[in-house]
This record gives C-alpha cells, structure tokens and sequence, in this order.
C-alpha cells in the first residue's frame, strides 16, 4: 500500500499531493461529526415524542421524569421548555402578561434550538467545498499532464511512438480520477448529515410545538 502510495504521488505530481492532504483532512472532519451527531444522539426522539404525548394528555410529572435519562438533543430542549412552562406556571400572572412571556419563552427556546443546530451544522460547508475543489484539482493535473505530454510529443518529433503518448495519457488522467475518488465519498457523507440535520429540525419544531400548544392531538415527529 504503501509502494503504491509513493507511486502515485510520484506519477500525479503535486496534484495528487493535495488531493491526498485534502481527504486525509475531510476524513478526519467525517469521524468527528459522526461523533458529534452520535454524542448529541440526532435522530433519536422517542422519548421525547413519549413525553410530549404524557405532557399533552395532563401527566406533566410523568412526561419530565421519561426525559431524566436521555441525552439527546430534542429531549434536552424538551424538557428545558417543559420547566421554563412549569415555572411560569407558578407565577401569579395575568392572561396577557402570561402571553407576552409565553412568547417570548417560544422565541428563546427556539433560539436555542437553532444555536444547537447551528453547532451541528459546523463544518458541513467545509466538506461541501472539498466536493467542488477536488474534482475541479483533479481535472487542474490533468490538464497540464496533457500539456507535458503534447510538449514531449513535440520535442520527440518524428520519433513520438503512440505508446509514449497513451503512455502519458493515461498518467495525467489519473489526477482526474483520484479528485473523483476524493469527491464522491464525501459527498455522500455531507449529504448524509444534512439529511439527519433536517429530520432533527422538523422534529424539535413538531416536538415544541407540542410543549408550547394546548389540546388534545399528539403530535408525531418523523425520524
């Protein structure tokens, strides 16, 4: 592996150099999103539509307690609301002033929300630009590969075999295909994240919602 390392880098030149700094960089941007993603449990909202039912239905007590034990981010912002409720509960308040600060309780759990998202989403603009650099850095060595081979060709005049010239082909494509190869996965990779960052948005706004609303439906948060 190794030798096959060193071989490459010398056939693609500074090009592959890059390309290789680069992945090795976005690989270790993936391992530690992935361990962010899994440390604030992103996705993982049962207990938390559990609660949301059991506080909707009357059993306040009941719903807070499911929410002691779980470390995910919809239940932290859940049962953060669930108290700031409670304690507004306990105030003696008046319909309107009650409405003011009910709002503005909404507008700072949300915000909350959003800078935990915000925190997620960290990063993800940076592997999203290595999925537009590394093909573009590829299709880059390759075109000055081309351009030393055609130079060759010409010095060689009369001489030029066509194995010379696939032979330098060949070499220069190969930038192409490790921007590819560097590409590729990470696209995958951002578009993965962005897709659990979705799901957990729509998820803590059904989720509060149901907090923050009266009646009698349950609502159900997808994910």
């Amino acid at each position: 592996m190794v030798e096959t390392s060193t071989s490459l880098l010398e056939l693609g030149g500074p090009v592959v150099l890059i390309l290789l700094v680069i992945s090795m960089a976005a690989l270790a941007v993936i391992f530690a999103k992935v361990f962010q993603f899994s440390s604030a449990r992103v996705g993982r909202n049962n207990q938390a539509r559990q609660a949301v039912a059991l506080w909707r239905s009357g059993d306040r007590a009941k719903a807070a307690q499911n929410l002691l034990k779980d470390r995910s981010l919809s239940a932290s912002l859940v049962r953060g609301a669930m108290d700031a409720i409670q304690m507004l509960d306990q105030q003696p308040l008046s319909s309107q002033e009650r409405d003011i600060r009910e709002e503005r309780l909404r507008e700072e759990i949300s915000a909350r929300a959003a800078d935990r998202l915000f925190a997620l989403a960290s990063w993800l603009k940076a592997l999203d630009l290595v999925t537009q650099i590394a093909p573009l850095l590829g299709l880059l060595g390759t075109v000055i590969g081309m351009i030393d081979t055609f130079q060759t060709l010409q010095d060689s005049g009369a001489a030029a075999s066509p194995a010379t010239l696939a032979g330098g082909i060949w070499v220069a494509l190969l930038t192409t295909a490790c921007g590819l190869a560097v590409a590729i996965p990470v696209s995958v990779a951002v578009t993965w994240f962005e897709t659990r960052l979705e799901k957990e948005r729509a998820a803590l706004e059904v989720l509060l919602t149901g907090v923050f609303t009266a009646g009698t439906g349950v609502p159900q948060a997808s994910g």
